[in-house]
Parts: structure tokens; sequence; C-alpha cells
């Protein structure tokens, strides 16, 4: 690869990099993602520390017809398909 490209590159990923700290510490800067009311801290995204969680909004909450086995073999095929993509990619080097 092209020194000027190396350059390039280098330059993109300090422009993400600065993005994404730029991007964290607005959301972090207006308490964005977190529920009013509790105060867990970083955890307030898990759901199951939560009290009474299942009971904060029953209206309107997507039902699945799908049965639990199915996404349980959906993510077993995902599985075992990224694992076979990556015996194909270390095969190829």
């Amino acid at each position: 690869m092209g020194k000027s490209k190396e350059k390039a590159f280098k330059v993109v990923t300090i422009l993400v990099v600065v993005a994404i700290l730029v991007c964290a510490l607005w959301i972090m800067g207006n308490h964005l993602g977190l529920v009013n009311g509790y105060d867990f801290g970083a955890g307030a995204y898990y759901y199951a520390d939560i009290p009474g969680f299942e009971n904060i909004e029953k209206e309107g909450v997507y039902r699945t017809k799908v049965p639990y086995w199915a996404h349980v073999v959906l993510f077993l095929c995902w599985g075992w398909l990224m694992y076979r993509l990556w015996v194909w990619i270390d095969k190829r080097k």
C-alpha cells in the first residue's frame, strides 16, 4: 500500500475516533438511554435489574409468534455459519 493511502487511512481513523468520542460525550451529557426515576448508573440498560420492569410497559409490546426453539435453532445455525466462514477465511491465507 502506498504512503498516501496509509496517511489517508490514518486521517480517516482519527476522524472516526474523534466523532465517536464526541457522540459518546454528547449522549452522556444529555443522559440519553436512561430510564427516568431509576438510578442504576452504567448498568441501566440491564432491564432484568430494574425492579418490576415487566410492569413498566405492557401496552403496544410486540409479541412474536415464532416459538422460542426456532430462535435457538436460528442462533445456532448463524453461529455455525460464521464458524465455517472464519475457517474458510483462515484457509485462504
